[in-house]
């Protein structure tokens, strides 16, 4: 696990800027360093020892005659295998590390080499003879890659952060990301708020060679549903293929511990890959902590759990600093949640087994099972509904019981639904409080996707769109940059390509009956866990943001940022202001309300803005390697 950092291109003091690109990503690496500078292309490395604790394990790696030149971020989980049929074709490995893999991978396959691969990845190689570079990320986008074309050079790295280091780079605020920005609450599509800056996109390479890039898809989902097995057949196949993918994910040269909630997810990793460790965080707030839950299915399975209460203090405190790390705005609450919970990790461990992905592969969100009921009330003809729909949106107020329900379903399921996330802007919404507007934007990012899945049922196309827009830009951005900020590497095991494989078959009677979700998943995790946790409806990660918002505290807080000259550039402050007076009151026009994930949302926007476009340059926050502030 490591970070990298790089350019293609001509600078004056070539080895200074690199340096200075590499520093802005210590956390991600604090292990070791290298680099590799010739007369066109600079690449820079910090690793995190997790495989191969010795020297050999360092980047940038050589090919036998040095004339490509790699840096990875990531682990490859079948990396012995490609090694042995590697070898037997020629190959001279000089280290034991799934990085050299890579190196002659593509020595020896070319971009054919990609789709050979399982596990977490993003890597570049520099071609020194042809001049070339050639990068590619993992097919869930577990690891993120960004670059930006500028000036005649191309950066590339593992977090937008250095670019900001290169004299090439232009900072400029890409303010049409907004719009979509405070419906989804990230950027959902390959944009960022840096004007010019791409992300890589889930299962795509580059190739970068006299100035053209070029960018190519080598990997799609295809959910076909098609097996004829029984319920019970299919558990045993979801218990085998995970035992295995989390053997696979356990490959290290240092300890591996998990993360644990009261869910089934992360329960059921925590069981089978049988770690000595966990971890777990939570609010004193009753029901915004799952810390109890936790703690007692770590006894009941014989494990220790570490356990932290976040403060609302330190929560706060922290957003600034955790904003920098995120390098983009994420208006989840559980992101900061999140830096605490590697925080606590990083003091004994360097890896983590983490829970995400089983809700897009098996069906495990709550709303996926509102397709499957009210089906007498969308009987309604469409037209009709429309109507009660447009009258619940603009007529009924905010709160009121039955209005989201009733907007909803004034559309169909390809209008409506674009992201897990609830209560935050509608387009009319989001015009209404940008002092600019928006184009509407939604749609324009959803369509592609439901045009891929057209004819398959509800839950897999709403599945689909998760995996594409939610996991990628919230759910995995959120664990890496998190994990990272604290040196941690967090491993998945259910986005593994053999678990997708067998998710991919799963007809919708084995991933949702309503009320029920993740139907077959649910049913193996019960075999071996307790039926308390394994039927646990979904929670997700409760944070009291609503309660701390109607405290004078928090209150005073927010409106001040919502009453600086940056918040007034950008949105309709009379209007945030009465959205945040209004959940203080909690009321507004006499139905009670809960504009928390609004004003959330916008605030997180602000603090991030202030933090890299309100003082020149970020201010890197102090760093301390967690690993050296508590003794053993």
């Amino acid at each position: 696990m490591c970070g990298f950092a790089g350019y293609v291109g001509q600078v004056d003091n070539r080895e200074e800027v690199l340096t200075n690109m590499m520093n802005t990503i210590v956390h991600r690496g604090p292990d070791s360093e290298g680099k590799f500078i010739d007369d066109d292309a600079a690449l820079g490395f910090r690793r995190l020892s997790i495989i191969d604790l010795s020297a050999e394990g360092d980047q940038p790696l050589y090919n036998e005659d040095r004339s490509k030149v790699l840096v990875f971020n990531g682990e490859i989980y079948n990396y012995q295998e490609l090694r042995e049929k590697l070898i037997e074709a020629g190959h001279v490995f000089t280290s034991h590390t799934d990085s050299e893999t890579l190196l002659h991978g593509y020595e020896e396959w070319g971009e054919k080499l990609v789709k050979k691969l399982r596990g977490m990845y993003a890597f570049v190689i520099w071609d020194r003879k042809e001049k070339k570079l050639f990068g590619a990320r993992d097919i869930f986008g577990i690891k993120p890659m960004y670059y930006a074309q500028m000036n005649g050079t191309l950066m590339f790295g593992s977090e937008i952060k250095s670019f900001v280091e290169h004299p090439k780079f232009d900072k400029v605020f890409n303010e049409a990301a907004l719009g979509n920005y405070l419906s989804f609450q990230f950027v959902p599509t390959n944009e960022t708020f840096f004007k010019g800056v791409f992300c890589v996109q889930p299962g795509h390479y580059f190739t970068y060679s006299n100035g053209n890039l070029e960018i190519k898809r080598y990997f799609e989902p295809r959910f076909t549903g098609d097996t004829d097995k029984s319920l019970e057949e299919v558990e045993e196949d979801v218990e085998k293929v995970m035992k295995e993918s989390v053997e696979m994910h356990k490959i290290s040269d240092v300890e591996v511990a998990s993360y644990l909630s009261s869910g089934v997810d992360s329960s059921y990793l925590t069981y089978l890959g049988q770690v000595d460790r966990t971890f777990t965080v939570g609010f004193d707030e009753g029901k915004y902590s799952e810390i109890q839950d936790a703690k007692e299915f770590a006894a009941s399975i014989n494990m220790k759990n570490d356990a932290k209460v976040i403060t609302p203090e330190e929560y706060w405190d922290n957003l600034s600093d955790i904003q920098y790390y995120m390098d983009e705005p994420v208006a989840d609450p559980a992101a900061i949640a999140l830096f605490f919970l590697s925080q606590e990790a990083a003091k004994k461990v360097k890896v983590v087994l983490s829970g995400e992905g089983s809700d897009e592969l098996f069906g495990g969100y709550n709303i996926y099972c509102e397709p499957l009921e009210h089906t007498g009330f969308d009987k309604i003809p469409m037209p009709l509904r429309r109507c009660m729909g447009w009258f619940a949106e603009r007529c009924l107020p905010r709160g009121v019981k039955g209005r989201g329900f009733l907007m909803r379903h004034g559309k169909t399921l390809e209008e409506r639904y674009f992201a897990n996330a609830t209560n935050i802007f509608t387009e009319r919404e989001a015009n209404r409080v940008l002092k600019k507007g928006c184009k509407p934007g939604i749609q324009k990012v959803t369509a592609p996707l439901y045009k891929r899945v057209q004819g398959k049922d509800p839950v897999t196309k709403m599945q689909y769109v998760d995996l594409h827009l939610w996991l990628v830009h919230d759910i995995l951005m959120k664990g890496d940059k998190m994990g990272m900020a604290n040196s941690l590497e967090v491993r998945v095991p259910f986005l593994d390509r053999k678990v997708l494989e067998l998710a991919q078959t799963l007809p919708l009677d084995y991933k949702v009956r309503a009320p029920k979700t993740k139907v077959a998943l649910r049913g193996a995790a019960e075999k071996v866990i307790r039926s308390k946790t394994a039927e646990k409806k979904k929670l997700g990660f409760p944070i009291p943001i609503r309660v701390w918002l109607k405290e004078e505290k928090y209150y005073k807080i927010v409106k001040e940022m919502f009453s600086t000259d940056a918040a007034k550039q950008f949105f309709d402050t009379e209007y945030l202001i009465g959205l945040l007076d209004d959940h203080k009151a909690g009321k507004s026009s006499n139905e009670k309300t809960d504009n928390s994930r609004k004003i959330w949302t916008v605030y997180i926007f602000l603090v991030w803005y202030d933090r890299y476009f309100g003082h020149g340059k970020p201010v890197h926050p102090e760093w301390k390697d967690p690993r050296k502030t508590v003794a053993e």
